[in-house]
């Protein structure tokens, strides 16, 4: 097949993507498939020749790729890179997806994995991996995401919206300590836990300087774990415990910081609870194909917490789901030809194959 793989951006999560993004190119390589690595934002403003021809190319499309740094990239020196931009997509990003039988999402947070590049695609007849729009950009609000939960009676932390500028009050359900997270961020960006009331104030401060609105949410104390699903199912449980602090941006990506284990060490009748809430949390947002549910489990009353939904999971060399996988037996090429199945599923029942 021929295949862009898109990735970068500029979302806070723009290094993450790059990494996901280098490790699917390399792996749909090694498969046979006639693979391009994009960055959404930059594009491709120098083509010679045919556009087409680039799929036949020798050429290593992953080697500037660099490793996930401790911190969040500079997104206004990436943003300087295209003045006076109007378009989020660079230079052919369309052309040459217009061209491939298959785009393979690797985008995360803003502008690739909230809907509004899917939209998009789905205008134009553009195949992609993951989930539709709708599903994206209620999975990418975090408080749309716990409406829906709590609507359809899957277990939340509760929590309270909170706009910039505006007063607020931390109810008694939710108290001290508590999290304080951006709605529509990602990888830990702009996730902050607060001991008390001035801790709070500077949470928010920090918050507000990413999104005009954020969510102040019970702490839960206890273990943390993911669960991806791939067509309704549950693949393993994956605990996931930070050497120190919390399950934040570094601890996520530098090896190292986090011990994870998979399959998780849980009671059978805990770990089925928490895969039929995983299950049923994708299954009311409407997630096609697959995606990933964190969550907490409270080591006081062994409640588990569903507390977000994320349709284009991490692929990158420390990443949650590409574990899951390898717990059932399947390696991360395997894996990456996985979802391309079940992706292009959804346009074969649909009828929509362009």
């Amino acid at each position: 097949m021929k295949i862009v793989v898109l990735a970068g951006g500029i979302s806070t999560e723009r290094d993450v993507s790059l990494s996901s993004g280098a490790g699917i190119y390399q792996a749909l390589k090694e498969q046979g498939h006639r693979v391009i690595l994009l960055d959404v934002f930059l594009g491709l403003p120098d083509i010679q020749g045919p556009p087409e021809e680039l799929f036949d190319r020798e050429f290593d499309w992953a080697a500037s790729v660099r490793g996930v740094a401790e911190e969040a990239p500079d997104l206004e020196q990436i943003k300087a890179q295209r003045p006076n931009f109007r378009s989020l997509l660079g230079p052919n990003v369309l052309e040459l997806c217009r061209l491939c039988d298959m785009v393979f999402l690797g985008l995360h947070g803003a502008n690739g994995e909230d809907g509004r590049l899917q939209a998009l695609f789905d205008l134009m007849g553009i195949r992609y991996t993951g989930t539709g729009h709708t599903s994206s950009a209620l999975c990418m609000d975090k408080n749309i995401t716990k409406q829906m939960f709590r609507g359809f009676g899957i277990p939340t932390p509760p929590s309270i919206t909170v706009k910039k500028g505006t007063p607020y009050e931390v109810p008694e359900t939710i108290g001290f300590p508590c999290m304080v997270k951006t709605c529509c961020g990602g990888s830990s960006v702009g996730v902050y836990r607060a001991e008390d009331e001035s801790g709070l104030k500077q949470a928010l401060t920090e918050a507000f300087s990413y999104e005009d609105e954020v969510l102040i949410e019970r702490c839960i104390p206890g273990r943390e774990f993911s669960i991806a699903v791939v067509e309704g199912k549950a693949l393993p449980i994956i605990e996931i415990a930070p050497i120190s602090g919390f399950y934040d941006y570094k601890n996520k990506y530098q090896a190292g910081s986090t011990v994870e284990t998979c399959p998780a060490n849980l009671p059978q009748k805990t770990a089925a609870r928490m895969q039929k809430h995983a299950e049923d949390a994708c299954a009311v947002l409407g997630v096609e194909g697959y995606a990933r549910v964190d969550f907490m489990l409270d080591d006081r009353s062994g409640e588990d917490y569903a507390l977000e939904v994320n349709t284009l999971p991490g692929m990158t060399p420390t990443s949650l789901m590409p574990q899951e996988a390898a717990a059932l037996g399947m390696s991360y090429a395997e894996l990456c030809e996985w979802i391309l199945h079940v992706s292009l599923k959804k346009y074969q029942t649909g009828g929509n194959i362009p």
